[in-house]
């Protein structure tokens, strides 16, 4: 299993794959797997600068598909119901996301709360595809706010 693990992360860090594994990796750090894809998406940009808007548009697309995912495991989740609806914070959040509707999925971005806030969105059962745009919108401006800004702090090509 490692040899095979090996051999993949080894493929996908291959030039003609970045754009390949930017997609992968965020589409799996967008779901309720805790991983970061600001990494891939910065160092493909510093190792390849005219890819920054490919590389953009690749990480917004994959993550809005991983968001779409948690929107997808919320909205199976009739069994969470039952234990949120006993706790009173919980039911604060769940009226704040049911006044704000789909909107709220602009919010998507944020680390750590982003990705469970898509999962209660399907949960709340609030409409699919305004979900997904705002969650597109908000991803997308987060990498490019970040990408230039890191690209801004740290310019230049990188080395290895």
């Amino acid at each position: 299993m490692e040899a095979w693990l090996q051999t993949l992360l080894t493929a996908l860090a291959l030039p003609q794959y970045g754009l390949a594994t930017v997609f992968v990796v965020c589409l799996v750090s967008a779901t309720l797997v805790p991983v970061g894809s600001e990494f891939a998406v910065i160092g493909l940009v510093k190792l390849n600068p005219d890819l920054f808007w490919p590389a953009v548009m690749v990480a917004t697309l994959g993550n809005t598909i991983g968001g779409a995912i948690s929107w997808w495991t919320g909205y199976g989740a009739e069994a969470l119901y039952e234990r949120v609806q006993k706790q009173q914070s919980h039911l604060r959040v769940l009226e704040w996301l049911r006044r704000f509707g789909p909107r709220t999925c602009l919010l998507s971005w944020l680390p750590v709360v982003g990705d469970p806030l898509c999962a209660i969105a399907g949960w709340l059962k609030l409409p699919f595809w305004p979900c997904v745009g705002y969650m597109a919108i908000g991803k997308f401006v987060r990498y490019v706010i970040m990408t230039a800004g890191i690209l801004s702090v740290f310019p230049g090509r990188f080395t290895l």
